[in-house]
């Protein structure tokens, strides 16, 4: 890390934490060999979901890229705070949270919304778990399905939540509209522009995760951050000496 000697200019800066990024810190040493690792969540629970039917789309062109794939069933979640973190359906969640480097959150809009069962989810996995942020530096890819004309409500929010998990959100989503008219009676969808962009979307997430995932710390490593770790061990470093 290239720190300055000197920043005159800007005396509320600890020099000793300012940090001029490096174009050569994100270069991976040694790349990850292995399949990236998607963790895919949707947000109904009806037999014939949308959102699922979407979510096991993207999935399967996840794996014809390379990609391994795992998706979370939300069958049995309990809502929020109304059980313990040892229940093992949000046990099940944190653990894929974990595995995950890159997710894709697929949720239908609901009054003009996520659904509370894709919030539900997202609100179960911690911002921090010990020393470990589960989503922090991960990818993710976001798409909805609508009953109606099309409409990107739903995308909208889950990527104002994915910008508070601390998440490489890509630029790219997709909205599918009137989704029961998009998929036959196996559950396959219909070709379309819609399929098209579900295709680019996935590409995109792939693409991204490969670039990201190995720098991951690098890119979320922030100052304010060094300089409240700094603090935290002044701190207890002084508590030792009392």
């Amino acid at each position: 890390m290239n720190v300055l000697p000197a920043l005159d200019d800007f005396p509320n800066i600890d020099q000793t934490l300012f940090v001029v990024p490096e174009a050569s810190a994100l270069q991976a040493l040694r790349p990850s060999a292995h399949a990236p690792r998607i963790l895919l969540l949707y947000g109904s629970v009806r037999e014939r979901s949308y959102s699922r039917l979407l979510s096991e789309e993207a999935a399967r062109l996840l794996r014809a890229m390379g990609a391994e794939t795992k998706t979370f069933d939300p069958r049995g979640l309990p809502l929020p705070d109304d059980a313990p973190d040892s229940h093992p359906k949000v046990a099940e969640l944190r653990q894929l949270a974990q595995w995950a480097e890159g997710m894709v959150w697929t949720s239908p809009e609901r009054h003009g919304a996520m659904t509370g069962i894709m919030k539900s989810q997202i609100d179960w996995i911690p911002l921090a778990d010990g020393a470990v942020r589960p989503t922090q530096g991960k990818t993710l890819a976001l798409m909805q399905v609508s009953g109606g004309s099309q409409s990107f409500n739903a995308v909208n929010q889950l990527r104002v939540l994915g910008r508070w998990m601390r998440m490489l959100t890509i630029p790219n989503q997709s909205s599918v509209a009137k989704a029961f008219l998009e998929f036959d009676e196996a559950g396959r969808m219909k070709p379309s522009a819609y399929y098209d962009r579900v295709v680019d979307v996935m590409e995109e997430l792939v693409k991204f995760t490969l670039l990201t995932r190995d720098v991951s710390p690098y890119l979320v490593d922030r100052y304010s951050e060094r300089k409240e770790s700094a603090e935290a061990l002044s701190k207890r470093v002084n508590q030792r000496s009392l």
